[in-house]
């Protein structure tokens, strides 16, 4: 039997609670095999000691156990926590799902299911779940200049610069990962060819942006691999 390929460091973890080992191993199973990292509990006291030890992206809590019941629990998290859970469950009355969603619980899944089906609702939940991303940068300052990215506009105070084609493109690229070095080919648009000449094009702009281009501050040489763009806090 082939190995599982090692799970990458930020895997989403998923914390599984169920008094059943037979659906616990098929869950544990199946999510790893599904690029999760998985742990598990046979019931809520020990879920509440991986809860305090363990930090999880998503749990999968069943309803009925033995003792406090995954209702129970779902309640007393959410007064602390806001974790994605999904409650597991073999009623199917409706009542007790408008119960379950009550207590906090993101989704609802009746026994027998389908682990492709939780799977799904998984990775929507984690979707849902991702911060939302950072708007894109429309423009970075570097000494007196400002670089409008999407209008590829370099100006000095009211001054508009003029810049070539070439220039504005290289400023564009330094530009969408400020003080990270770039490659030449990447500044060469992937063009070997090209690559050689992006020393010039780069000598160029410095003549237009640096105070001193033989003592370059702002586009900076990263030797043997390309530039980077410094630019104002």
């Amino acid at each position: 039997m082939t190995a599982a390929a090692p799970l990458p460091d930020d895997a989403p973890h998923i914390l599984v609670v169920d008094d059943d080992r037979r659906i616990r191993d098929l869950l544990s199973r199946f999510l790893v095999n599904e690029g999760y990292r998985v742990s598990t509990a046979d019931n809520v006291p020990d879920a509440r000691a991986k809860l305090k030890g363990l930090s999880f992206d998503v749990l999968i809590l069943d309803w009925m156990m033995p003792g406090e019941s995954g209702v129970e629990l779902a309640k007393s998290i959410r007064g602390t926590s806001d974790v994605p859970i999904i409650m597991l469950t073999a009623k199917h009355e409706i009542e007790f799902r408008i119960e379950g969603l009550q207590s906090g619980v993101d989704d609802y899944l009746a026994k027998p299911f389908e682990p492709r089906e939780l799977a799904l609702r998984i990775a929507s939940i984690l979707k849902r779940a991702q911060p939302a991303a950072a708007p894109p940068v429309e423009s970075v300052r570097f000494g007196k200049f400002v670089f409008h990215i999407v209008r590829g506009e370099l100006r000095k105070g009211d001054d508009v610069i003029r810049l070539t084609d070439r220039e504005r493109d290289m400023l564009r690229v330094l530009a969408a990962t400020p003080g990270e070095t770039v490659s030449r080919m990447a500044l060469a648009g992937g063009d070997a060819v090209s690559e050689r000449a992006v020393d010039v094009q780069v000598n160029r702009l410095r003549r237009k942006i640096e105070k001193n281009p033989s003592n370059p501050l702002i586009v900076q040489t990263v030797r043997g691999i390309g530039y980077r763009l410094v630019v104002s806090s």
